[in-house]
């Protein structure tokens, strides 16, 4: 076996967090992951990991080791890259995480097109909305919907991502028109949460703060639920207009108080800092801009 390789490996067991899910992760038995390891450690003379029967932890030594291995192997990617002809067939396995509203409904057609250019590529897609460790998971890179903080993760900006108050006709026939945000705290609000805030954001056209306390009657962690039970008249929703827009364009649904919008967010490509970004990963980001860009087509029905 190649050093390379068994750096590979023991940085998969480091990233992933256990010698069973680096195997999962490398498609080989567990077996094989753990002789790897202590062939290297035999090799270099020293112990890398601490184990025990249920954990196991980086040794003084295992952590520089750690860090050179994978500065080594992103120099080693990125040489390949260079390489490597431009106009080549893309190949691989890429390992992709979208959140599921916008996974469904706009990365379907996108990824069919990008098959159709690159297919000797296989793309392995997790649909959710939960933030996961991208190391600890494997995840070349992460599409993102966010006001982005998170400063251990580089970062390319898709599309911007527009949020609108919306209902539909009939409840605003049953119930009125808001017309400033304070009368919001009188409707009932369809509330999207995965652990947020109770509290409605709104700014302003000078950019003064309005927080709006909500008491939901319906709360979910699915847009496209939230959007249908919007459509049947059970309340207002804040909602992304790439879930809205079709529902906003037919008139099942319709805006209010588009003088008062949310923090701006946007769709992020995100992939680890410490990672050399792979030619597949790099050019399915500039494809995903080139599609959607500063005006996704979403949006341009709601000019």
């Amino acid at each position: 076996m190649s050093q390379l390789e068994e750096m590979r490996n023991f940085v998969r067991i480091v990233e992933s967090g256990s010698i069973s899910k680096a195997a999962e992760q490398l498609g080989i038995a567990k077996s094989g992951v753990s002789r790897r390891l202590v062939e290297l450690e035999k090799r270099l003379g020293t112990l890398l990991l601490n184990r025990t029967t249920r954990r196991s932890s980086l040794t003084e030594t295992g952590r520089t080791y750690y860090e050179g291995a994978v500065k080594l192997l992103g120099d080693v990617s990125e040489l390949d890259a260079m390489a490597a002809d431009s106009d080549a067939s893309l190949s691989g396995t890429l390992r992709v995480a979208v959140p599921l509203s916008f996974g469904l409904c706009h990365l379907s057609p996108a990824i069919d097109e990008f098959f159709r250019a690159h297919p000797d590529l296989a793309i392995n897609i997790d649909f959710s909305d939960r933030h996961i460790d991208l190391l600890e998971q494997g995840v070349d890179l992460a599409i993102r919907i966010a006001d982005l903080g998170d400063s251990s993760l580089q970062a390319r900006k898709i599309c911007p991502i527009r949020l609108l108050l919306c209902a539909s006709p009939a409840y605003f026939e049953r119930y009125g028109i808001p017309k400033t945000p304070a009368e919001l705290a009188g409707h009932r609000i369809l509330q999207y949460d995965i652990g947020g805030s109770s509290q409605l954001r709104l700014l302003d056209t000078q950019g003064a703060e309005h927080l709006v306390p909500v008491n939901a009657p319906l709360i979910a962690n699915n847009g496209d639920f939230l959007k249908d039970m919007a459509v049947a008249g059970h309340g207002i929703i804040l909602t992304p207009s790439f879930i809205a827009w079709q529902a906003i364009a037919a008139g099942k649904l319709v805006t209010v108080l588009d003088a008062y919008s949310p923090p701006q967010l946007n769709a992020y490509a995100v992939y680890p800092q410490t990672r050399y970004l792979s030619r597949r990963a790099r050019i399915l980001i500039d494809f995903l801009v080139a599609r959607f860009g500063d005006n996704p087509y979403w949006d341009q029905f709601l000019s």
